[in-house]
């Protein structure tokens, strides 16, 4: 029987990051590390390459399918309601799904979770790109739904399994790592959606979603770490993570980082569609996401020696106020600039956030915590998604007032409540 250990388990974690029951794993290091410290040490931990490439792969779908579906409604000659509404239906599906998919990863092994969940969602996005979406609206938005219901929980259970993977001086690196290389589909996702349309057809880039989305399941599964058992764990509460008043303040913040980044796609594509310009309708999002990579490779160089709670005033604080010079993007060129600046500081929030969502959730809840901050930015997105669609007729600049306003108020939530993000029992808080 392999080893138990999983994202379910909260161990006193030595300095290598390596319980010494997992058979599976290396010996504890006793001579110096070769690998200087930072992300290059995080990369050559076993196990966290294949894991990282294998999820990123199967992130994909979550980055492609929203912009998929509004441009093939729109080559199908259908209202952008329709089209912002399948995109709304499947961020909301995927956020309902995330905590059921963790609470089940949490309690059973991970692999045949993913694997289940990854078989439904691929077939769904076929039958997209089968059907396709304005011909028949109800079936359409049935699968759209199904699709993201389905999407396999990799992103939670990573992040989850980030502090038994790594050393304990390694954590902040690897959740650095983990939410900066994530902008890495955000910027490979809408440019694959928009070539594409451009050269093929919206069904190849849904064809790609199910693809994609198989591919990174099939190669987490198939790794050791996802095919063991979590060790036993205490009886928890039926709300599971939700307990912990400092994690639904995050919850909050995050849902409304959701509501920002999914009105700034719609936003992207009223921007193309009044220059004329097709490609920025993929470009702004990319540029945001350039811009959160760059963010992420200096905040895992720079670390702020500053309190978990305070770090993260100041990433949502530097977000909102980068975010509001969007209400005067009126060319193409400077919509470009404007939307990279934001970007500065997403990853690093993105970071911040998982590293409390860890330290704040219950033990034994840790896989369903990460569940729930993606679910509720899913929300967030599904709500600012539809809310945007509906504001597109009065142009960019009115629409342009709604991810302003939404990450003016993912900074107020976490400012008014500061003190209910400092986790009672991490006595490291300043060190990550």
């Amino acid at each position: 029987m392999p080893p138990a250990y999983g994202p379910g388990h909260h161990p006193a974690r030595p300095t290598t990051g390596r319980h010494s029951s997992d058979t599976s794993l290396p010996e504890p290091v006793t001579h110096p590390d070769p690998h200087p410290p930072g992300l290059r040490r995080v990369l050559a931990t076993p196990h966290v390459t294949p894991l990282l490439v294998g999820t990123l792969i199967g992130r994909l779908p979550t980055a492609m399918a929203p912009i998929a579906l509004l441009l093939a409604v729109r080559a199908e000659d259908g209202p952008l309601l329709l089209g912002a509404t399948l995109a709304a239906l499947y961020g909301l599906a995927s956020a309902i799904g995330q905590p059921l998919l963790g609470r089940l990863v949490d309690r059973t092994r991970t692999a045949p979770v993913v694997a289940a969940s990854a078989t439904v969602s691929t077939a769904s996005f076929t039958a997209l790109a089968v059907l396709g979406c304005t011909p028949q609206p109800v079936a359409a938005a049935f699968l759209a739904v199904l699709a993201g219901a389905a999407t396999p929980p990799l992103e939670p259970w990573l992040r989850a399994m980030w502090p038994r993977l790594v050393a304990a001086e390694d954590e902040r690196a690897a959740f650095t790592l983990d939410s900066t290389s994530q902008e890495m589909v955000f910027v490979a996702g809408p440019l694959a959606v928009t070539a594409l349309c451009q050269l093929t057809s919206p069904a190849a880039a849904l064809a790609v979603c199910a693809a994609a989305g198989a591919a990174g399941a099939l190669a987490v599964a198939t790794r050791q770490p996802a095919r063991c058992k979590p060790r036993p764990r205490p009886s928890t509460h039926w709300s599971g993570p939700l307990r912990s008043r400092g994690l639904l303040l995050l919850l909050l913040a995050m849902a409304a980082l959701g509501v920002n980044l999914g009105s700034f796609n719609v936003l992207a594509i009223t921007l193309a569609d009044r220059h004329a310009s097709g490609w920025l309708a993929g470009i702004l999002p990319a540029a945001l996401a350039v811009g959160s990579l760059i963010g992420g490779l200096v905040h895992a160089r720079s670390p702020w020696p500053v309190p978990l709670s305070r770090q993260m005033v100041l990433a949502a604080g530097g977000y909102a106020l980068c975010f509001a010079p969007m209400l005067f993007a009126t060319a193409p060129a400077v919509a470009v600039a404007l939307s990279a600046c934001p970007g500065l500081y997403l990853a690093p929030m993105l970071a911040i956030s998982f590293i409390l969502s860890d330290r704040l959730a219950p033990p034994g809840t840790t896989t369903e915590a990460a569940a729930w901050m993606i679910a509720v930015i899913g929300v967030g997105h599904a709500l600012g998604t539809a809310a945007a669609g509906r504001l597109a007729d009065h142009g960019p600049a009115a629409l342009a007032v709604l991810p302003v306003l939404a990450a003016a108020l993912a900074a107020a939530v976490v400012l008014a409540r500061t003190d209910l993000l400092t986790p009672a029992n991490t006595p490291t808080e300043t060190s990550a």
